[in-house]
């Protein structure tokens, strides 16, 4: 069967990103044929040569597009538009494929791919990884009324004609729902974690980065991830000056890059207890989880960014260190029910710094939820089995 993948940004273990899709073609590709239509944006961004670019057996098609997440608006909505066109050119070039995947965000890539898989007269398959347009419209980008109206005419009229959606949260899930669109075409596929690559943090490694960084004697927490508008930087910058006020043994790591990095960097000149780790790469990233003895993943007090399937909730569990969370969806459930991590309400500074006092204070019950989180991690979020899923969705839209 050849399968043709329409997505905008490819990212290899090397990368300073989730590559959640390098471990999904890699599973496809043992079994059939996987051309992948992208963009090389990333390859320049690898920090290390440990791996193959390309999952062996996959065939490439890169557009030189740029993209990063300091732009604005304008040039975004470019680079969505380059890549569309590229990927339309190009799909309808490459030999026939028996199916198509679609991969979204952003939302004109998952276009794209619908509009090929209609000319080409093949089923096409709808990964929903971010609510777009309702993100961006929510984030003010998209002030336009009409823009609005056409965008989510848009996105329904994409729902119907996919032969089968696969959205990467529960609450994504029933918002397709809500959408008038049969649950039989709906399956929900966690965005999920490489545990093979979470077994790489031994104990050994992890005390070697913590002699390298001075960490010695130190509690730790991480938040590690890109520094976006939607992430609630501030609100974590200023959480962890409380924290150092009356905790001076607390060390708040934050990693990544991104539109308020200039705001963490002031803040760790001026404050100790601040520091910032450059972008890892993939396989290394999850030393770090396990050096923390809590990591949070944040986001803005807004309905839209509660169905998000942030990949940094799940490498922390697969490592066994609890999640503090600020959304109030299904990751606030999450936690909740298999007592792996706590909720706190988004935007909300001191009552970050207040549960980040008391939990830590506990270690005996942090040793616990990050012993849940193991347990759940590895029951659920093993991207080898959702990757025979999707295979498996592939397979059934073709009739194969």
């Amino acid at each position: 069967m050849h399968i043709a993948v329409f997505s905008q940004y490819h990212t290899n273990p090397d990368c300073p990103a989730t590559s959640r899709h390098y471990s999904l073609l890699a599973h496809l590709a043992r079994s059939h044929r996987v051309t992948l239509i992208t963009t090389s944006t990333w390859e320049a961004q690898r920090l290390t040569q440990e791996y193959p670019w390309l999952p062996e057996g996959v065939e490439i098609r890169a557009a030189e597009v740029p993209y990063e997440n300091k732009m604005g608006v304008a040039r975004r909505v470019l680079s969505f538009g380059q890549y569309a066109a590229y990927a339309v050119r190009e799909g309808l070039r490459l030999e026939r494929p028996d199916v198509i995947w679609g991969i979204s965000t952003p939302l004109t890539a998952a276009w794209a791919a619908a509009r090929v898989a209609r000319w080409r007269r093949v089923p096409w398959v709808f990964e929903v990884q971010d609510l777009w347009p309702s993100f961006p419209i929510a984030m003010g980008a998209v002030p336009s009324g009409l823009a609005q109206r056409r965008l989510f005419a848009l996105e329904k009229s994409l729902y119907q004609s996919a032969s089968h959606i696969l959205p990467l949260s529960p609450d994504m899930t029933r918002y397709v729902e809500n959408l008038g669109i049969s649950p039989a075409k709906i399956t929900t596929v966690l965005n999920g974690t490489d545990l093979e690559l979470a077994a790489l943090a031994t104990a050994e490694t992890v005390a070697n980065l913590r002699t390298a960084h001075g960490l010695q004697g130190k509690r730790v927490v991480l938040y590690a991830g890109t520094f976006g508008r939607a992430n609630d930087i501030p609100t974590l910058v200023s959480a962890a000056e409380q924290l150092a006020l009356t905790q001076p043994d607390i060390v708040w790591l934050f990693m990544g890059l991104g539109f308020h990095e200039p705001l963490v960097r002031a803040a760790a000149a001026r404050c100790a207890a601040i520091r910032i780790v450059p972008p890892q790469p993939r396989h290394a990233v999850f030393s770090w989880f396990k050096l923390a003895d809590i990591s949070v993943v944040s986001f803005l007090d807004m309905p839209v960014l509660d169905a998000n399937s942030p990949a940094k909730f799940y490498d922390s569990l697969a490592v066994g260190t609890p999640v503090v969370v600020t959304n109030q969806g299904w990751t606030k459930s999450f936690v909740q029910q298999y007592r792996c991590g706590w909720y706190v309400p988004g935007s909300n500074a001191d009552a970050l710094q207040r549960l980040l006092t008391e939990v830590l204070a506990q270690p005996d019950k942090l040793a616990e939820a990050g012993r849940n989180g193991q347990v759940v991690a590895a029951a659920q979020f093993d991207r080898q089995q959702i990757a025979q899923t999707v295979q498996d969705i592939l397979e059934s839209s073709t009739g194969c």
